[in-house]
């Protein structure tokens, strides 16, 4: 996790914005939806084994409704709170189906950045995979939510040993099961590393400039990040995107329009350099507001 020092500015003026029309995969506390991506069609578990293996990583489940196709659970520790109830966020598995990959267009594809050189046999060799999702989680605190998911997570990759990568639909980012299965991050950082996607791209028509993006945020009420800047590494953009999608997830209060976070010199955080962040649209689809951070000399374009 990266440590940031946030700054009040002096005097924030209030922005009146239309909301914009969003794409439902990207809708502020959304459905989750991931793919298991493997080579070999597979059978659902057998319902006494999916159940041991739920309840070893979520708690209480319990199982609902038919399972010809779908098997769903309530996940009874982990209860979304609404305005007149509450009740337990549900988790559905569905049955192995053929996989398209052919879906993914080259946008998506240009930017799975976690695996890659892997990326182009997995999508070739996996032909089919196993769709999971969660129902009702928009109903939980953020860090309750990506728990959850995460947990979730790693009992489908248990559960399906077959599996080689996983696709999660509303980042666009794909990493490899095994990734997941040596839980190479705990915590909130699991959803950090395993679901929010940085995407980098070239301005076309300019000499230098480039925006660093992010998507996964927003599932947990965070808006996601928006950096538009030339001069600088955009690697280093990249770890500053990461570091600060963690420091807003382990926090207990959201950005406020105009503080100020830590920006960057060599490559490293600097509390001596203040980089304002406003609430912006994206400049990259899909279409959706996003915290845009002003990297000072670094800057490029035009903020609202």
């Amino acid at each position: 996790m990266g440590l940031f020092s946030k700054e009040k500015p002096k005097a924030a003026q209030p922005q009146s914005q239309e909301e914009p029309e969003l794409d439902p995969i990207v809708r502020p506390g959304g459905v989750f939806m991931i793919k298991l991506l493997m080579e070999e069609a597979c059978p659902m578990p057998e319902a006494e084994e999916m159940e041991r293996v739920l309840s070893a990583h979520l708690g209480k489940i319990e199982p609902f409704g038919a399972r010809d196709h779908t098997a769903s659970y309530a996940a009874w520790d982990y209860p979304a709170q609404f305005k007149d109830a509450s009740v337990p966020v549900q988790l559905a598995i569905h049955a192995c189906e053929p996989f398209q990959a052919e879906d993914i267009d080259e946008m998506q594809r240009s930017q799975m950045w976690a695996c890659m050189e892997q990326r182009d046999s997995i999508l070739s060799q996996c032909r089919h995979a196993v769709l999971a999702h969660d129902m009702l989680g928009g109903g939980l605190p953020m860090q309750s939510r990506a728990n959850l998911l995460m947990d979730f997570l790693e009992a489908l990759v248990e559960l399906y040993p077959g599996c080689q990568a996983v696709y999660c639909i509303n980042s666009g980012k794909l990493i490899l099961a095994e990734t997941v299965r040596q839980h190479s991050a705990e915590g909130l950082e699991r959803y950090i590393q395993y679901i929010v996607n940085a995407r980098f791209f070239n301005i076309s028509g300019t000499q230098d400039d480039h925006v660093v993006d992010t998507l996964g945020l927003s599932l947990l009420y965070i808006e996601d990040l928006q950096y538009h800047f030339h001069g600088m590494d955009p690697n280093w953009v990249v770890g500053h995107a990461y570091s600060l999608a963690s420091y807003l997830l382990h926090g207990e209060k959201p950005m406020e329009d105009g503080d100020s976070i830590d920006g960057i010199t060599q490559g490293r955080l600097d509390p001596e350099v203040r980089w304002p962040c406003r609430y912006e649209e994206a400049l990259i689809q899909p279409k959706r507001p996003v915290l845009d951070v002003e990297m000072g000399e670094y800057a490029a374009g035009r903020r609202g």
